[in-house]
């Protein structure tokens, strides 16, 4: 499994108690202290999704099986991180490791619960960790550079390349520009991914809530909100708190409490599927009488690689895909009507694989 989003936030934002509910189990200490996460606490999570479940009851499959991310708890970031505060080198090593960044962001009033910049400020706080950030990647690059020049010397057209994006870009980062946020091409991007940035990996800003405030947010997440729009991210509401008490209820006390609350579904099925989608996954299903499986691959994978996903022999020996779209299947009551009905498939090496495709392999090894 190697897609990973990573926790991230000050101390004493919920971080914590959002991935202890996320694995429903109290693996990491939440605790009312700063660093009470020493190490990167990791889970994997299924990821919420109702056309499974159909699928498998079209199919009348035996189980289903739901792809998974994972997600890594990582310490609470201070002021000065970048040079080492707190447990800043820590916190810049691990969040390096993830591929994408839930934010986690304080947006709830408790006098019980120290917040380590004194007040509550969202808008600040995600400032204050994104120029952490920054300042890491800005050391970063000016380390990097002088072995880029070596290389570009001895004539290594990519060093070169990498070499002329680094000068356009550092001065622009100096000046306050996030990697993920500058005007590159998309092969500039390829460039820049080998640059390592912590600044170019996507955000989710999660907004914790308290419980009034689960359903409609508040003033805070309003603010986040157009923050996240103005930078092209994307932002959640959920309360830590609500989330680690559902995880800990059956379905049927988890439904009639959802109910009490006004909420559709726990906010951590959306903060998982929005997790999912920044890292640009998208899910295919195989199914049977013994089994309805999810599988993810990254969106633009072609039929073959998806066939890898399940086994590389499966890719190596690829011959063909069955292919039924899901709202064909569900349409049409299943394999068997989409077969009749001629909406079943036969795709090639080329063909790029859709969100939700139902999927049969053909190999030969």
């Amino acid at each position: 499994m190697g897609f990973t989003c990573g926790i991230v936030g000050l101390p004493n934002v919920g971080k914590s108690t959002l991935f202890n509910a996320l694995t429903e189990t109290v693996a990491a200490a939440a605790a009312n202290y700063p660093f009470c996460t020493i190490e990167p606490n990791t889970g994997r999570v299924p990821v919420p999704d109702k056309r499974l479940d159909i699928v498998a009851g079209l199919a009348k499959s035996a189980k289903t099986i739901p792809t998974q991310i994972e997600i890594r708890d990582i310490a609470g970031l201070v002021r000065g991180a970048s040079k080492g505060e707190g447990l800043g080198n820590q916190f810049l090593a691990a969040i390096r490791e993830t591929d994408a960044i839930l934010h986690v962001l304080r947006c709830f009033e408790n006098d019980d619960i120290t917040h380590v910049e004194g007040n509550v400020d969202p808008l600040r706080d995600a400032e204050l960790i994104e120029t952490e950030l920054l300042l890491a990647d800005i050391e970063s690059l000016a380390r990097q550079r002088d072995g880029l020049a070596k290389r570009a010397k001895a004539q290594d057209k990519e060093a070169k390349a990498r070499l002329d994006l680094l000068d356009r870009v550092l001065p622009q980062m100096e000046d306050g520009t996030s990697a993920r946020r500058l005007a590159l091409s998309s092969d500039e991007c390829a460039l820049l991914s080998g640059l390592h940035l912590l600044t170019a990996k996507p955000v989710l800003y999660v907004c914790n809530v308290d419980e009034d405030a689960a359903a409609s947010g508040n003033i805070w997440t309003e603010r986040v909100a157009a923050m996240a729009a103005n930078e092209g991210s994307r932002h959640v509401v959920i309360s830590a708190e609500i989330e680690a008490q559902l995880a800990q209820l059956g379905k049927g006390e988890r439904d009639e409490f959802l109910q009490t609350l006004d909420l559709d579904e726990p906010g951590l099925n959306r903060v998982i599927r929005e997790g999912y989608s920044l890292l640009g996954l998208l899910t295919f299903i195989t199914v049977g009488p013994k089994e309805a499986r999810a599988w993810t691959v990254e969106q633009g994978a072609t039929a073959p690689e998806a066939a890898g996903v399940i086994h590389t022999d499966f890719q190596k020996g690829f011959i063909a895909a069955e292919i039924v779209a899901y709202d064909d299947f569900v349409r049409l009551g299943g394999e068997q009507g989409a077969k009749e009905a001629g909406r079943m498939r036969l795709e090639g090496r080329d063909y790029v694989m859709k969100d939700g495709d139902i999927c049969h392999f053909r190999f030969n090894v």
